[in-house]
């Protein structure tokens, strides 16, 4: 088969590889798409090193159809179409036995630890399979993993109807989160964000959208002004590695001054720098700081969302491109972020 493969950190090659053997408890899927995730692109650039072992097949973003089936596998067959959950989990940590596999302690990905999507076929393990009706495009059946980041975030953080919502950056994982609480609260969501076109999107794809730019604006006054105040019930932090602002605080602090007294800070960027904080604050308000990552069973409820029409996965989709052009793809995310939010990958 062909697929994508990362010759070493910085460079793809799409060349011949032997076509995956699947074992017993696995299936062989023909990949229809494949999403780049912001994961992608630092596994790219080797900051997953030495996690990662080269030369490897990236991608764990994917869904396509079952061609063959593993002697232990049930009920499944082939012509099944599937999204994927790449998390493998090791089922005897602290976090496993109490069911949050999402925190599991060694915690791998397909894609990451192990060969992906960007390639004609993958060998999956049946445990990872979700059914897909032909009411989901290929297409979508790609997004499934990442909105399912968004829809965790959400549980985690206990959105319920009739809650304001901030998100702080507009990326992958904050149009994910936005998909998500959609389809929990009609009320206000405040997304803050540093591209105007990441801002757009949010506002042409769903009604009641605030959007802040936070180069020309302070998020906290904004948010404090439109709400009188009060603040808002949840604030969700997935900028990553956040730009320095003159007069503004870190996004993680902002979302703490943004709530009401008595909520839920929510943080899923992984920056790299320290984020002050005063504790004070968050005691006086008697907030609950938490953290999200990855899913943990959501995929069931996205899927759920896209067979009903409530989701727009189009709204994050970029482009499309073969996936013998990997490498262009990446390189375009890296240095036109203010034109590409996901680009999906066909590999034939």
């Amino acid at each position: 088969m062909e697929a994508a493969v990362l010759t070493k950190y910085g460079r793809i090659e799409w060349r011949q590889v032997p076509r995956p053997n699947i074992r017993d408890n696995q299936v062989l899927v023909k990949v229809g798409y494949a999403g780049i995730c912001g994961s992608d692109i630092h596994v790219f650039d080797g900051e997953f090193h030495p996690r990662t072992h080269l030369p490897f097949i990236q991608g764990h973003e994917f869904g396509g159809t079952i061609v063959e089936i593993g002697s232990k596998v049930i009920g499944y067959k082939e012509g099944d179409r599937v999204a994927v959950d790449p998390i493998y989990w090791c089922g005897k940590c602290p976090a496993c036995e109490i069911g949050q596999f999402s925190a599991c302690r060694t915690l791998k990905l397909v894609g990451i630890d192990s060969d992906g999507g960007f390639g004609e076929y993958a060998a999956v393990a049946d445990f990872m399979l979700h059914k897909i009706t032909d009411n989901i495009s290929d297409r979508h059946a790609a997004m499934v993993e990442m909105l399912g980041i968004g829809f965790h975030a959400c549980n985690r953080a206990g959105v319920k109807d009739a809650d304001t919502i901030a998100i702080f950056g507009g990326g992958k994982i904050g149009h994910s989160i936005l998909q998500a609480t959609r389809t929990k609260t009609r009320e206000t969501i405040f997304v803050v964000d540093v591209l105007p076109t990441r801002l757009k999107i949010a506002e042409d794809a769903f009604e009641n959208i605030i959007t802040i730019n936070a180069q020309q604006q302070n998020p906290v006054d904004v948010i404090e002004c439109h709400t009188k105040g009060r603040g808002v019930d949840i604030a969700f932090e997935a900028v990553g590695h956040a730009e320095k602002i003159e007069g503004q605080k870190h996004p993680v602090a902002q979302c703490t001054e943004v709530v009401r007294s008595a909520a839920v800070v929510c943080v899923l960027g992984q920056g790299s720098e320290p984020v002050e904080l005063l504790m004070r604050e968050l005691i006086w308000k008697e907030l609950k700081l938490i953290t999200s990552r990855v899913s943990c069973g959501e995929f069931a409820e996205v899927i759920e969302h896209l067979e009903a029409g409530n989701l727009k996965p189009d709204a994050i989709i970029s482009c499309e491109m073969p996936a013998s052009d990997a490498q262009k793809a990446f390189e375009r995310l890296k240095t036109e972020p203010q034109n590409y939010l996901k680009i999906l990958l066909k590999p034939c």
